[in-house]
Order: structure tokens, then sequence, then C-alpha cells
């Protein structure tokens, strides 16, 4: 990585040491250790440290701090390039994963999470950054849901042998982890080995910025940053703790996630590129309101698990079209801003994320029902706000009141 070659002159290198090549390689490294810690996740803190509701919560609040931290990404960049910081954080991420078996007690479970959840929040801010920076405008939305697809793809390979090979080969949760983990590194020192440094035509601004016209973006970051927390703290353990689901059955319901997001994601990715990113994201509010409802409705009304199952699975699809947001400020953002305002964007995702899994750990205890039903109400809102983006946004018109407006610096 020691050759450098900007973005204009790409031509010359062979397509596979290409920019959107390496976001591939990083898009199926990245999932494959965090993927298989979230798979493994709830049947390891349950039957090692014989964890609650209340834990569940605790650990996830420590997991966003480095997302809430996100900032410290615009500080970094100053001395180290964002294409070696990002892989730096993979690195990270692949061998904490690849350690958690080795540390099963809350203390030890916490603290690893906090490592591999730095790799993975600092690893991310990076990443969103890049592909805005790599990506032609026009090829957005189809190459965000090419990159969706093929984590999906390395995903569902992995978990295809982890429940093909769970049973019969006897594997403990250290086994897979180490597996996973080492994966992750081995691509990651690949990516560092064969490919250049990329120079974007658009240097960087490296300071703290908040724009008053990315206003919107900032609301709907913040909305999509609580209103993730209920699906990913306590879908999957409503799974495991309400119907009993063990580790092959969890990750056969991830595999089913997976194989839609390889059909669906490219798909989206045309869809919101056809039809625009207020249709998009309005369609995915819609979609999780009428989800979280029926969630509170197993509690409430007594649904078996087929429904639950088939709930997870269009819960996870829908998340998939989030790429929408990103192409949303791809085309309202100034090119030298894109860096620091995913780091701001990402800390701003994550204001609610580090405190919410606890308070809504506590009120699972009492009433699991009650948590999907904040969780609609949240998606609501979501909802309101993205009817406020323009059917064609672009600096001055970021939102629908905006029309005509100059654009400000401030």
């Amino acid at each position: 990585m020691f050759e450098s070659v900007s973005l204009n002159d790409i031509d010359h290198l062979p397509r596979w040491r290409r920019p959107v090549v390496l976001l591939i390689l990083m898009s199926i490294a990245m999932p494959v250790a965090f993927a298989t810690w979230s798979a493994l996740l709830n049947n390891f803190v349950i039957e090692v440290a014989d964890f609650t509701g209340k834990e569940i919560g605790l650990l996830h609040s420590v997991r966003e701090i480095p997302g809430f931290l996100a900032v410290g990404v615009i500080a970094l960049i100053m001395f180290i390039r964002e294409q070696v910081l990002g892989l730096i954080a993979l690195l990270l991420l692949g061998v904490a994963t690849a350690v958690t078996a080795w540390y099963p007690s809350l203390g030890g479970i916490l603290t690893i999470t906090m490592l591999s959840s730095i790799g993975f929040h600092y690893y991310e801010t990076v990443n969103q950054s890049l592909q805005l920076q790599w990506i032609d405008k026009g090829r957005a939305p189809q190459v965000l849901g090419w990159l969706v697809a093929a984590g999906s793809a390395a995903s569902l390979v992995a978990y295809s042998i982890l429940v093909l090979t769970w049973g019969p080969l006897g594997l403990t949760y250290n086994i897979v982890y180490m597996i996973a983990g080492g994966f992750t590194v081995l691509v990651t020192l690949f990516c560092i080995a064969a490919f250049p440094q990329f120079e974007t035509p658009h240097p960087q601004v490296k300071k703290f910025i908040l724009r008053r016209r990315y206003w919107l973006y900032y609301l709907l970051q913040f909305m999509a940053g609580a209103r993730r927390q209920i699906f990913v703290v306590f879908a999957a353990f409503m799974m495991v703790e309400l119907f009993g689901f063990e580790v092959h059955e969890v990750t056969g319901l991830f595999l089913l996630n997976f194989v839609a997001n390889m059909v669906f994601a490219p798909l989206m990715g045309k869809a919101v590129g056809k039809w625009g990113e207020r249709r998009a994201l309005a369609f995915e509010y819609v979609g999780l309101i009428a989800v979280f409802l029926a969630y509170g409705g197993i509690y409430y009304f007594g649904w078996g698990v087929v429904l639950a199952a088939a709930l997870y699975v269009i819960d996870h699809l829908f998340f998939a079209l989030a790429f929408a947001l990103k192409t949303y400020f791809q085309k309202i953002a100034d090119p030298g801003d894109i860096a620091p305002t995913a780091a701001v964007a990402f800390t701003i995702n994550h204001i609610a994320a580090v405190g919410l899994p606890t308070v809504l750990g506590i009120l699972w205890v009492a009433s699991p029902a009650a948590v999907f039903l904040l969780a609609a109400g949240m998606a609501s809102v979501s909802l309101i706000l993205a009817l406020m983006i323009p059917r064609h946004p672009e600096p001055g018109y970021e939102t629908v009141f905006s029309r005509g407006r100059h654009v400000a610096r401030a």
C-alpha cells in the first residue's frame, strides 16, 4: 500500500486492483466476523454467563460507545489516511472476534466487545466515507446494492458451513470465533498488501463540522440509530429467550436474511436509482412500522414462532434499504464534507444507541411488547422526516423547505 494512485488515473490498473474491488473485499471481510459474532452472541452469553435482558442491554450499550465516539476519526485522519485507518480498524475487528470465547465472564465479554466495537465502528465510519468518495453519484445506488449483496454472500457461505457442521462436528464457540475472525484478518492483510493508496481529487475537511443545511440528514441518522437498537438487540434475543432457538436455528434464520439480501439488495439499488431516496425510505419506514407492531402482537396475542421468524427476515430486509440515506447525503454534500460528516453522522446515529439498550433492557423485563411498540413509534417519526426529502435532492435543495436557497458553508 505504498503506491499512490489518483482516482482519475485508475484506468491503467488491473481491474482486480481498482477501488470498487477493494470495497467489495472489505464488504466481504467485515460481515464474516461481525455477523458470526452476532449469530452466536445470544446463545453464548446466556449459556456461559447467564445473561438476562439487563445484561444484554448493558452489553449493547457498551458496544455502542465507540460509535458515539466516531468523531475521533476526524482527529485520526489528520495523521492517517482514511484507507489505512479503515483497514487497521477492520484488522482489530477480526482479531477481537477471534478471541471472543477466551473471556467467558461479564467483565471479559464487555472488554472484548468494546475492542471489537472500536474496530467495527471506525471501519464503518471510514468505509461509508470511502464509498461516497470513490463511487460516482450516478452509479452509487446500484454499486451500494452490490456491496450489500457481496457481504451477504460471504456471510451466507460462512453461515451455511456453521449450520451444517455445528452439530455433526461438535464445534465450539471458540473454534467458530477463531475461524471467522481469522478469515477477516487474512483478507484485511491481503488488502493492505495488494492495493495502492487511492487519492481522491477532493481533499477532505479535517475538522469537526455541522452544516445547517444537513439538518434533515442528521435527524434521520439519529432516528435510525435509536430504531436500529430494537432490532439488533432485542429481535434476535426474543428468538432465543421466548422460543428457545439454539445456535444452528439462530444461524439458519440469519442465512435466510443473507439469501434475501443477495437477491433483493441489487434490486433495491436499482429501485432507489429509479424512484429516489424519498420513496425508498418512506417504503422502508412504513414496512418497519408494520413489522414492529406485529412483534408486539407476538406477546399480546401469543402468535407463533413461524410468524416471528418471518418478521425477523422481513425486518432485516427493510433495513437493507438504509443505503438510500447514504445516497441522499451524497447528493446534497460538498465533496470535501464527506469524511468529517460521515464521522459526525455516525456519532449522531449512536447518541441514543449508547443509553437506549440499557433502558430498554429494564423495560424488556417488565414488558417486551412495549419495547417493540416504542420502535413502531420511532419508525413513524422517521417516516415523517423522510417525506421532507425532495424528489431530486441537491446542494441548495436539501429538503422540501429549502428550494432556491443559497448554499451556505456554515
